[in-house]
């Protein structure tokens, strides 16, 4: 599998100066991607599985540590940890050289052929969909983790559809082939029927789920369909360490395997008789997706999903700035902010703002522009994240993920830059569907009650609302699911000493309105106006009936609807 070759404005360009194709060739190197799913597919063990393979931990973890793994580095809440849910986002980051990559006489890999991976693993819980929606507009390409006995599950079809709403290009990994599951044509033919996409494993199980053997290899252009190689993989103990792979020839395959390679090898024949071949521009264009057939948690497949992302995925390309005009990779410095963090260190109660570098060079301690204030804003402090784990970082380039520490004027959405000024598209919120009051238990905790409510709103983990009736004592949590009111009440307990009171509120819709109508909508029965931390008017409505009724009778009034994902 060879990597694409790049477009002729990434490969030559002479007007450009010599540091222009510098930040140019660092761009070819990397590749951003997020790891998205239903919740429970495995998103937080393959995201410790890739990194594993990229020897950047020596040992997996497991969600609750079972048989005598870790925990989850990646997951970094307590809730998490105990839960064993992701419901934060986290960004990885690492080298990696692809198991096909050239060698030099010593055996080292060319430094020009070491990609820099900038992995975000992503919360899969329903809840959290706003989450995985910010993360989504920071990445050029999915992995798409499907369980093997479970199929396509409610929020793996929504995710699949914002993918495709973006335009980011996705890689399909069929998770959990160790267990019993569906047969793999009766999976391919439910992604192709579900979801409108054709499916193109590059890679087929040898073994029916619950009886994984190893991969068998697909050929690909003038070879298509054949057997190529046989990828054989040994079991570790818990499956903490890398599984032993063995690559052997068709012919040796069937002495080992008899009748199930012999099966495999016809399914392989059946998939490119159908058509389903890999084709790298119908890939970029979301008309297909390529496909790996998996275990995470025994790491088989684990080096091909890598190798596969090194390959297929692409490397950064220009964004479209908000007037639509592009950002190319080789412009000055600039980023968008897709994500703030809070109490990744309890020690220090600091505050992350992850950005996504979308042009230029990024150095430590430069001076940027904050396109929302026009204010200066000094990077003096700047981490790449593992889990908890940070390092400092003096350099970064297009596609790379990089923490601001203590940046408390940036939100998710925002734009910094250098020089030629730059914005890019604010990020919309979801649709809240679950409201609840705040309040603090004891009156004494109120100012740290209210740090605690700033925070969390402007990290995004719920809408703060307020009005004049409730006052600042009593704000309103807005949020997707419920789940999210427990995030909050779990980290004021955890970050702010403060023991929180939750009250469901009996409204079930939002709708954005203006002054104008605010009188009158205050006047109806099941409704109240709320004002948004950003200076929106939400009114919230008791039922869609209701509102149904008031935009019968009261049609003058304002009542538009919120920009969810799909819309």
């Amino acid at each position: 599998m060879s990597t694409p070759p790049a477009s002729a404005s990434e490969s030559t360009n002479a007007a450009k100066p010599a540091s222009s194709n510098a930040v140019r060739s660092e761009a070819l190197r990397r590749r951003t991607f997020a790891v998205i799913s239903h919740p429970d597919a495995g998103k937080s063990t393959l995201t410790e599985a890739l990194a594993l393979h990229a020897k950047v931990i020596s040992e997996a973890g497991a969600v609750h540590g079972k048989a005598g793994r870790k925990s989850t580095v990646s997951d970094w809440m307590e809730m998490e940890k105990a839960r064993g849910i992701s419901v934060s986002s986290t960004a990885l980051q690492f080298n990696y050289a692809s198991s096909e990559a050239p060698e030099t006489e010593d055996g080292v890999t060319a430094v020009d052929t070491v990609n820099v991976i900038n992995l975000v693993d992503t919360p899969g819980h329903s809840d959290f969909s706003e989450d995985t929606y910010r993360v989504l507009t920071a990445v050029d390409a999915a992995v798409m983790l499907i369980d093997a006995a479970k199929g396509l599950e409610p929020q793996t079809l929504k995710l699949f559809q914002v993918c495709r709403h973006r335009g980011i290009p996705v890689i399909t990994v069929i998770n959990k082939w160790d267990r019993p599951g569906q047969t793999p044509l009766e999976l391919l033919d439910e992604i192709e029927e579900r979801i409108g996409l054709t499916p193109t494993p590059l890679f087929w199980p040898v073994g029916i789920a619950g009886d994984f053997r190893g991969l068998l290899r697909r050929g690909q252009d003038d070879h298509a369909g054949e057997a190529v190689e046989y990828i054989k993989f040994t079991r570790t103990a818990g499956g903490a360490k890398i599984a032993p792979e063995e690559h052997l020839s068709p012919e040796v395959a069937l002495e080992r395997e008899g009748d199930t390679w012999v099966e495999a090898a016809e399914e392989s024949e059946l998939l490119s008789a159908s058509g389903q071949d890999h084709d790298q521009e119908l890939f970029l264009a979301g008309q297909t997706s390529p496909v790996i057939f998996a275990s995470a948690m025994l790491n088989f497949g684990v080096r091909q999903i890598l190798d596969t992302l090194v390959a297929l995925a692409p490397p950064p390309r220009s964004r479209l700035a908000i007037d639509d005009t592009p950002r190319e990779v080789d412009d000055p410095f600039s980023a968008v902010v897709f994500k703030v963090q809070a109490g990744m260190d309890t020690a220090h109660r600091d505050r992350l703002a992850f950005m996504r570098v979308v042009s230029g060079v990024f150095e430590r301690g430069m001076v940027v522009t904050h396109a929302q204030t026009g204010k200066p804003f000094a990077t003096k402090y700047a981490l790449t994240v593992f889990g908890r784990e940070r390092t400092t970082v003096e350099n970064a380039y297009p596609g790379d993920v990089v923490g601001l520490v203590n940046a408390t004027a940036l939100a998710p959405g925002h734009t910094l830059y250098v020089d030629k000024k730059v914005e890019f598209p604010p990020i919309p919120s979801f649709a809240p569907e679950h409201f609840a009051i705040l309040r603090a238990e004891s009156a004494s905790k109120y100012k740290q009650f209210r740090k605690a409510v700033d925070q969390l709103d402007s990290e995004g983990v719920v809408q703060i609302l307020r009005n004049d009736i409730r006052g600042d004592a009593s704000p309103v949590m807005a949020a997707v699911g419920p789940m999210q009111f427990e995030v909050v009440a779990a980290r004021m307990k955890a970050e702010y000493n403060v023991d929180p009171k939750i009250e469901p509120l009996g409204y079930a819709l939002a709708r954005r309105t203006d002054a104008g109508s605010t009188v009158e909508l205050n006047r109806q029965r099941g409704v109240e106006v709320f004002e948004r931390s950003d200076g929106v008017l939400l009114a919230l409505v008791s039922d869609k009936w209701r509102l149904q009724y008031i935009q019968k009778e009261l049609p003058d009034l304002t009542l538009e609807p919120l920009v969810a994902a799909t819309d």
